[in-house]
């Protein structure tokens, strides 16, 4: 297990986690899932989920609950931050990056 988590987890998002793994019960042998999906001409997306731990996997930990992030996306989400937005429009987890300013007039 490596000891520093390459993204930050806001406690509004964590909560959210947990909440999940309660309602949705989780499997005890899955832990949350980082990673991306893509990078060819359309870009990349993030994901977020839960999975069991893969044998290319980093593993981190949160409050003790199990974080994996494959080996090769680990320098694509380096630095990220991991939220929750809930809102009338929309309700989800976003990931955002602090070092970019959001654009005037647009709350991050």
């Amino acid at each position: 297990m490596f000891s520093e988590l390459p993204v930050t987890i806001t406690p509004k998002a964590w909560e959210e986690v947990k909440h999940i793994v309660e309602k949705k019960n989780i499997p005890e042998e899955y832990g949350l899932r980082i990673g991306i999906k893509g990078a060819g001409c359309s870009g990349m997306s993030f994901l977020l989920g839960f999975d069991k731990k893969q044998p290319t996997d980093m593993e981190f930990s949160q409050d003790g609950y199990p974080i994996y992030i494959a080996k090769k996306d680990t320098m694509y989400l380096l630095g990220l931050q991991v939220d929750f937005y809930e809102g009338a429009d929309a309700r989800g987890f976003t990931f955002v990056n602090p070092d970019v300013p959001s654009p005037e007039g647009v709350n991050s």
